[in-house]
């Protein structure tokens, strides 16, 4: 076994199909297929078997494929080692959801590293259930997952299955971001039935087709708005909620700098409340660099310093 046929397997899966997979790697499929024949017979069971969309993973060549990934994952980072030490070279990847506080920080992050002759970065927003296959699959280095505090069991077992690791971000209540301009923004005391009055803001592709249509309803409409807007995208948000006064949002707290370049409001809303909690993931053997640590710790001054 090689680390060249542990990549042929892994292009293999990603592509369902060993021609296509032999396009990819600019090679012929009958060696590929001798490869895949080969590494299969070491390892004593099938790990591939064919099936109508083309090639699929057997039950254990899914736990084969999962240690492969692991293996190269970190094969990958000692290569970057000496990369990094010469301070010339950064490599990082993140998913997360969308949390204007991670995005802040991120940006703070890139203006400490900005320096570095050769940067690969990989900054994907996208669902908990997509973070945890992908990190899973050693697409991406971290993750940042984000879930209500009474669904924590289901993720965390979901987690727990992965093999990967967690380590706690921030546990915090949902706050309604407004328009300094929305009357909610002058009220003392915000009530949960007057934002029935109000337009409601959801991000529209929020949605984890695996987790029950209960879960997402509850996750989804967190207020009892009549009349809502689903937006794809986080730009589109900031503009709908900074110049029409009688929208709002359920968000994690912000920096007061997002704040004040959008010209927006967040407040508690007194009779409801929505803790949710965010966690960081990364694979259970993976070790994370200085530049990884540097971005967590950037995190981490970025929540202590947000006041609601």
């Amino acid at each position: 076994m090689n680390l060249t046929h542990l990549r042929y397997m892994v292009e293999v899966e990603r592509h369902g199909s060993i021609t296509k997979a032999a396009s990819a790697l600019y090679m012929g499929q009958p060696n590929l297929s001798k490869a895949i024949k080969e590494l299969e017979k070491e390892f004593g069971v099938p790990i591939f078997k064919r099936s109508a969309k083309g090639v699929i993973p057997t039950e254990k060549g899914k736990e084969f494929l999962l240690h492969a990934k692991a293996i190269l994952s970190q094969v990958e980072k000692m290569e970057q080692l000496s990369a990094e030490d010469d301070g010339r070279s950064l490599e990082f990847s993140l998913l997360l959801p969308r949390a204007s506080y991670i995005s802040h920080a991120f940006t703070l992050f890139l203006n400490e590293v900005d320096a570095v002759e050769r940067m690969n970065i990989k900054f994907k927003e996208t669902n908990s259930m997509s973070a945890i296959d992908l990190v899973a699959d050693c697409e991406y280095n971290l993750g940042i997952i984000r879930y209500p505090i009474n669904y924590e069991a289901f993720f965390l077992s979901a987690i727990e299955e992965k093999g990967l690791k967690a380590r706690e971000v921030w546990t915090y209540d949902y706050v309604l971001l407004m328009s300094a301009k929305s009357p909610l923004a002058r009220a003392v005391d915000i009530r949960n039935s007057v934002l029935d009055d109000y337009i409601e803001i959801l991000h529209g592709d929020n949605i984890v087709p695996n987790i029950s249509q209960t879960f997402l309803k509850k996750d989804a409409q967190l207020g009892i708005s009549r009349r809502h807007i689903f937006v794809y995208e986080r730009g589109s948000q900031f503009d709908i909620l900074s110049t029409v006064p009688n929208s709002y949002m359920w968000v994690s707290p912000l920096p007061r700098e997002v704040l004040r370049r959008y010209n927006l409001v967040q407040k508690p809303c007194s009779d409801l409340v929505k803790r949710n909690r965010d966690l960081l993931i990364y694979q259970g053997n993976y070790r994370l660099s200085h530049t990884e640590k540097l971005f967590i710790d950037m995190l981490d001054e970025v929540r202590k310093s947000i006041i609601v």
